[in-house]
């Protein structure tokens, strides 16, 4: 995901949705899936914001499904802080998602560009809470690591395989470590998906697509990854420090060749 920096048109379906509002762009994803910020007339009213994904091409775009991301939001709500969905829909050509705006801000706000060392702080202990506080028992949806391998080798027999794809290197992944302790994983914890407070704490989470259960390294190898794209090296062991683990270089070396493969 990106901020855009360059005016993007909204599609019709969002400014229908968005009424009298005032429409912001917030995110753009690589698959053309656009996100807006929409700050309502009277001020004593919530913003919300909507996503909108557009449906193209279903080989590339099966992960980004709305429908079943707000779901995975209505069920994670009652144990923890995400945004309340008001509305879901699809026409066939694209899935629309509107939400209640949390009063927090993203990991990679300008605020907190300015300060990575809170940023990860607050990204290891929000995955703590999450962890802790979802029940396992109770999810219904996996995000195991057979899960995970055949939608990446379904891509590969369609032809959009992720760069890097090869028989070598799927034969890296043959080897997956023992599970460490199964938690209800975020699925996307790259920094942009936790939210600050303005005092720098954890907040809540967005973009619960991909919720569901597996080892909780397989969020904090990712959440870790993140760092390095969006505040540069250095940051890791802060991430680990606020979850309260020590890192375990074999597994996250691991859970990123399977991210980046699938």
């Amino acid at each position: 995901m990106t901020i855009p920096t360059e005016p993007v048109p909204a599609p019709d379906l969002v400014r229908e949705l968005a009424g009298d509002g005032h429409l912001t762009l917030a995110w753009r994803n690589e698959l053309g899936g656009l996100t807006f910020r929409v700050d309502p007339p009277e001020p004593t009213d919530p913003a919300t914001f909507v996503k909108w994904s557009p449906r193209t091409d279903r080989a590339l775009t099966e992960w980004i499904d709305l429908v079943d991301e707000a779901a995975r939001m209505r069920w994670a709500e009652p144990y923890t802080t995400v945004p309340h969905v008001l509305e879901v829909g699809t026409d066939g050509d694209a899935d629309w998602l509107v939400t209640v705006a949390l009063d927090a801000r993203s990991a990679v706000d300008p605020r907190w560009l300015a300060e990575p060392e809170t940023a990860a702080r607050a990204i290891g202990a929000g995955l703590r809470a999450l962890h802790d506080s979802l029940p396992v028992d109770q999810c219904p949806w996996t995000w195991s690591i057979d899960d995970r391998l055949a939608v990446a080798e379904d891509r590969a027999a369609r032809g959009h395989a992720a760069p890097g794809w090869s028989p070598e290197a799927r034969a890296r992944l043959a080897d997956a470590p023992e599970h460490d302790r199964l938690v209800v994983c975020h699925g996307d914890a790259c920094a942009p998906n936790t939210l600050l407070a303005d005092d720098g704490a954890w907040f809540g989470h967005v973009d619960l697509g991909a919720l569901g259960v597996a080892d909780r390294w397989a969020d904090l190898a990712i959440a870790t990854y993140s760092l390095g794209w969006n505040y540069g090296p250095g940051y890791d062991h802060l991430v680990y420090e606020a979850y309260g683990i020590d890192e375990d270089s074999d597994r996250v070396a691991w859970y990123r060749l399977l991210w980046d493969l699938g």
